[in-house]
């Protein structure tokens, strides 16, 4: 299957909805993120048996359109049909909850979606665990690395390649660390 035109389309409409968003604490497009996260995933594909990668590439680009855009579930749906919108919506964190249910809750949807979508949770949490940006303090990265330690315990099976490449940044991720 050519996945280069179901590429393009995601890439395009995300890139249009995340407009002249910037990943935190850089200058760069966020689009950016979103095709590191589309790699991550195509990689860990072509190691993977049974993988479906175009889907779970599609869901790589579209995984933060409804959480940080005003961009309507339906029209991810209209866009991509209902398993790409199903799956965005549970890598979606709710915000109606308390910020410290929200991680909890869109782990327990994921796990509820095929092993794609469990992957670009995944592959979102290794791209992000890059130098954290200048404005977070030594607390903040120590959380955030908790939450990437749930995010393998948690769906760290349902993909190998994916799984070990977060326990390598999940290990290397102190070095970031600020003194303060």
């Amino acid at each position: 299957m050519n996945i280069q035109p179901l590429y393009q389309q995601a890439i395009r409409f995300a890139a249009t909805k995340h407009g002249l968003q910037k990943i935190p604490g850089s200058d760069l497009p966020y689009v950016l993120h979103l095709s590191n996260v589309a790699m991550e995933v195509i990689l860990a594909g072509q190691q993977t048996p049974d993988f479906d990668t175009a889907f779970a590439m599609q869901l790589a680009l579209l995984h933060d359109v409804l959480e940080d855009t005003a961009t309507a579930p339906e029209e991810v749906e209209f866009q991509f049909g209902k398993a790409i919108c199903h799956g965005v919506k549970a890598l979606t964190k709710n915000k109606e909850l308390p910020k410290e249910e929200q991680m909890a809750d869109s782990l327990n949807r994921i796990r509820l979606q095929p092993k794609e979508v469990w992957a670009v949770k995944l592959a979102d949490r290794i791209t992000n665990l890059q130098p954290p940006p200048v404005s977070w303090n030594r607390d903040k990265c120590i959380a955030y690395l908790a939450e990437a330690k749930a995010i393998h315990q948690y769906l760290g099976e349902g993909n190998r390649c994916l799984s070990e490449r977060l326990k390598e940044h999940i290990a290397n991720y102190d070095t970031y660390f600020p003194l303060d």
